[in-house]
C-alpha cells in the first residue's frame, strides 16, 4: 500500500508566484534552521537580516524603553494602553502601522513595543522581501507573540501582500505543493504574532493592506524643546558636558527630526574637541559649530538657501516648474521635492501650486529681498 507523504516534510522554493514545496525534509528544516531557505532562491539574505542581532541598536542612542522616548505623548499613551491591556490578557499585540517622516523614531518605537511584549523581533524591509519564500521562511521562524517588522511597507511586492493577508487575519499561510498536475494547496498554521509595518508614504499602501492594522499611528515633527530633551539625552550617553542653550540652538535648527538632532551634536562634539576642548558645551560652541556646517539659525543648509535664491533670483519668484529649478541649482528633482521642500513648504518659505513653486513673503525676508510686483495674469 502506498503512503502519503506528510505535506509538512517538505521543503520550500519559490516557484512563480506561488511557493512550492519539495520532498525534503521540511520539518527538519522548519524548526531546527527556523526558516532558512535553500541555497540559490534567493531568500538567504532577507532571513539572514532578520534574525541577525542588531549589536548597534542595543549600544546607540535610540531609546530602549517606553519612559525614554521623548515626544509623539498621544502616541506613547495609546502604546501603554495597548500593551499594558495585552500583557493582562497574555495574547499578542493587534498589528500596527507607524507612518510619518523619516527620522521621526518608527523604527525605534518598533524595538521598544517588541521588548515592552518581552518578545522577539525580526527585521526586515519592504524591498528585501522580493519572493513568496522570503516571506514564508520570516513567518515561519516566528514563536507565539514576537514581532515582525517591515521597514518601508509600502514598497512591498503586490504578491507578498496577497500572502500576507491570511498570514494577519487569520494566522495562516496558504502554500502550494508539487507543479501542474500535481499541485495542490495547504494551509499552513502560524503562531499569533505581531506585524508593525513602518512608511514614510502611508497612501501608497494599498487600501487592503491599510486596513489589516489595528493601531495606526501617524508621527509629527518634534518641537524645538522636545528635541532639547532628546539632545541632552544623548549628550550624556556620549559622555557630553552640554548646557541647555546649547541643546535649545542645535533643537532649533535641527527640522524637527530626531535624527538630524543626533547627527548634529555629533558634529558639534567634533567640532568642541577640535576648536575648545575641555570646555563645557555652550550655546556659542554650538552655533559656531553649525556655522561652520553651513546650518542658519532656522534649520536651512546650503541647499535650501541655494533653491531660494534660484527661486527668487532666476525665475522672480515663480511659478517654475520643479525640473526647471532642479537644473537651474544642479540637483535631482526627486531629492528637491522629497528632502528639502517639505522643510522649506512646512516653513512657509515654498508654496506649491499648479502652475509651479512660488517663493512666499519669508523666502524674501530670508534673503533680504522685496518681492516684485508681477504682472496679473489672466487666469491666475
Amino acid at each position: 500500500m502506498t503512503s502519503r507523504t506528510d505535506p509538512h516534510k517538505k521543503a520550500r522554493r519559490t516557484a512563480g508566484v506561488a511557493v512550492h514545496l519539495e520532498t525534503e525534509d521540511f520539518e527538519d528544516d522548519n524548526r531546527s534552521s527556523r526558516g532558512r531557505m535553500p541555497a540559490g532562491s534567493g531568500s538567504e539574505e532577507a532571513i539572514h537580516l532578520a534574525e541577525k542581532p542588531d549589536p548597534a541598536f542595543e549600544h546607540s542612542l535610540r531609546p530602549v524603553q517606553l519612559d525614554e522616548f521623548v515626544g509623539q505623548p498621544k502616541i506613547k499613551e495609546r502604546l501603554e494602553v495597548v500593551i499594558g491591556a495585552a500583557r493582562t490578557r497574555g495574547e499578542a499585540l493587534e498589528h500596527m502601522l507607524f507612518c510619518g517622516p523619516p527620522g521621526l523614531g518608527k523604527t525605534s518605537l518598533a524595538h521598544i513595543v517588541a521588548r515592552a511584549m518581552d518578545a522577539q523581533i525580526k527585521c526586515t524591509s519592504g524591498p528585501v522581501l522580493e519572493k513568496a519564500g522570503d516571506l514564508a521562511g520570516l513567518l515561519t521562524s516566528l514563536g507565539a507573540g514576537d514581532v515582525l517588522f517591515i521597514d518601508e511597507i509600502h514598497r512591498l511586492n503586490k504578491v507578498i501582500e496577497e500572502y500576507l493577508y491570511p498570514a494577519m487575519e487569520d494566522y495562516k499561510l496558504d502554500i502550494i505543493i508539487d507543479q501542474g498536475p500535481n499541485a495542490r494547496s495547504i494551509r499552513l498554521p502560524l503562531p499569533k504574532f505581531t506585524l508593525i509595518g513602518a512608511t514614510t508614504r502611508a497612501g501608497m499602501l494599498s487600501s487592503p493592506m491599510r486596513s489589516r492594522f489595528g493601531m495606526l499611528n501617524r508621527l509629527d515633527y518634534y518641537r524645538p524643546e522636545d528635541l532639547q530633551r532628546v539632545i541632552l539625552r544623548s549628550a550624556g550617553l556620549m559622555g557630553l558636558e552640554m548646557d541647555a542653550e546649547a541643546a535649545l540652538e542645535i533643537g532649533r535648527r535641527a527640522r524637527g527630526t530626531p535624527r538630524i538632532a543626533n547627527n548634529l551634536v555629533r558634529f558639534v562634539r567634533d567640532y568642541a574637541l577640535m576648536r575648545a576642548p575641555g570646555e563645557r558645551i555652550s550655546q556659542p560652541i554650538a552655533d559656531a559649530a553649525l556655522r561652520m556646517f553651513e546650518i542658519d539659525e532656522d534649520g536651512l543648509d546650503e541647499m535650501d538657501m541655494s533653491l531660494l535664491r534660484a527661486l527668487i533670483l532666476k525665475f522672480n519668484g515663480g511659478p517654475v516648474g520643479l525640473n526647471s529649478l532642479a537644473v537651474a541649482i544642479g540637483e535631482e528633482p526627486g531629492t528637491l521635492e522629497e528632502v528639502h521642500e517639505p522643510f522649506l513648504i512646512m516653513g512657509g518659505y515654498v508654496k506649491r501650486t499648479a502652475q509651479g513653486r512660488v517663493a512666499m513673503q519669508l523666502a524674501y525676508d530670508k534673503l533680504g529681498l522685496q518681492p516684485k510686483p508681477r504682472q496679473i495674469e489672466l487666469f491666475e
